[in-house]
C-alpha cells in the first residue's frame, strides 16, 4: 500500500515507484489497481491456490464423496473402496484431500488440541522428563519398550511392555517415579495414544505437569530419541528378544548407564555423578 500511495497520492509513475523499491513494474501496476479500490491500510496478500487445474476432480466426484461421507461418517479408506465399487477410480490421497477441504475430518474423542507452552529450562534433575515408546518385533508378537530420561541430569529408566496404552504408561510413570532419585516437575511426550487425554489427567492428578512435543519434530524429545538407539544397540540387540529377557537384562543395564557409563554430553560424568552436584 505505500509503494501504491506513491502512484496515488504523490503523484509518482508505476516506472519510478518500481525503480525505487525494486519490485516489477507491472507488480507496481497491479498493487495500484489493488489500492484504488481497497480502503484500507494495507492490500491483502491474495492466495496463490489456481482458479482451475487440468487434473482437478469433476465436481460430480466431489459430491458423491461428500454424500457418501455425510450417510455414516466413515473414513476415507472405506471412502476409498466404495467408490471404486462403483466404477469411481481416483486416488485415497484425492478423497483425503476432499474431506479436509470441506472440514470434514474425524477427530478421536481422546485426542485433544495440544498448546505448546515454553519449553522449561531443565536447570536442575526432574524440570524436565522426556517419555517415548519403542517397538521391536512384528505385530503379532511385538514388544514395547517404555523408556524415560532426566534432560538435566541423563537418568534414564525403561521397562518393557506386551502392549502400549493409557494403563501401561501410567504404571510404567509409577515405577520411574518409585526409582528416580529426584521428583518429576515436567513430563515430555510425542502424540502417541498412549499419551492422549486420559493418560494427561492422570499425570496431572499427580502433581507434574504434561507437555506434548511438537508435531513432526523429533528433535524436541532429541535427548531421549538418542537413549532409545543407544539402549538397543548397548543392550537390546545383544539379548534374546523376549519380555523374561528384557525384564532381567534392562534393569542390569541401568545401574551401568547411570552410574558407569561416561557421557559425552555431560562431560563424560555419568548422571549420577551429575545429581550429586545439586
Amino acid at each position: 500500500m505505500q509503494a501504491a500511495n506513491l502512484v496515488i497520492n504523490h503523484g509518482w509513475t508505476t516506472r519510478a515507484v518500481a525503480r525505487h523499491t525494486g519490485f516489477n513494474q507491472s507488480t507496481i501496476v497491479r498493487w495500484v489497481k489493488e489500492g484504488r479500490l481497497s480502503n484500507r491500510r494495507i492490500i491483502p496478500t491474495k492466495s496463490s491456490r489456481p482458479y482451475s487445474h487440468p487434473k482437478a476432480l469433476k465436481s460430480e466426484i466431489v459430491e458423491r464423496i461428500l454424500e457418501l461421507r455425510s450417510q455414516r461418517k466413515q473414513c476415507a479408506d472405506i471412502l476409498h473402496h466404495r467408490l471404486s465399487t462403483e466404477g469411481i477410480n481416483i486416488s485415497l490421497s484425492s478423497v483425503k484431500r476432499t474431506i479436509s477441504r470441506h472440514n470434514l475430518q474425524r477427530f478421536s474423542r481422546q485426542k485433544k488440541w495440544h498448546q505448546y507452552p515454553p519449553r522449561p529450562l531443565p536447570e536442575k534433575p526432574g524440570i524436565l522428563v522426556e517419555i517415548d515408546t519403542v517397538w521391536d518385533g512384528l505385530d503379532s508378537d511385538r514388544l514395547y519398550i517404555y523408556t524415560l530420561i532426566d534432560v538435566c541430569s541423563r537418568w534414564a529408566f525403561a521397562w518393557p511392555y506386551l502392549r502400549a496404552n493409557t494403563f501401561k504408561s501410567v504404571n510404567f510413570l509409577e515405577k520411574a517415579r518409585a526409582a528416580a532419585p529426584f521428583k518429576f516437575l515436567t513430563l515430555q511426550s510425542d502424540h502417541g495414544s498412549e499419551f492422549a487425554r486420559r493418560f494427561t489427567e492422570r499425570v496431572e492428578l499427580r502433581g507434574i505437569t504434561h507437555r506434548h512435543s511438537r508435531i513432526r519434530t523429533p528433535n524436541d524429545n532429541a535427548h531421549l530419541e538418542r537413549f532409545n538407539r543407544t539402549i538397543q544397540d548397548e543392550c537390546l540387540n545383544r539379548v534374546s528378544r523376549s519380555l523374561k529377557s528384557y525384564q532381567k537384562e534392562i534393569p542390569e543395564y541401568l545401574k551401568y548407564y547411570n552410574t558407569e557409563r561416561p557421557h559425552m554430553g555431560l562431560g563424560m560424568k555419568t548422571p549420577i555423578e551429575v545429581m550429586q552436584s545439586y
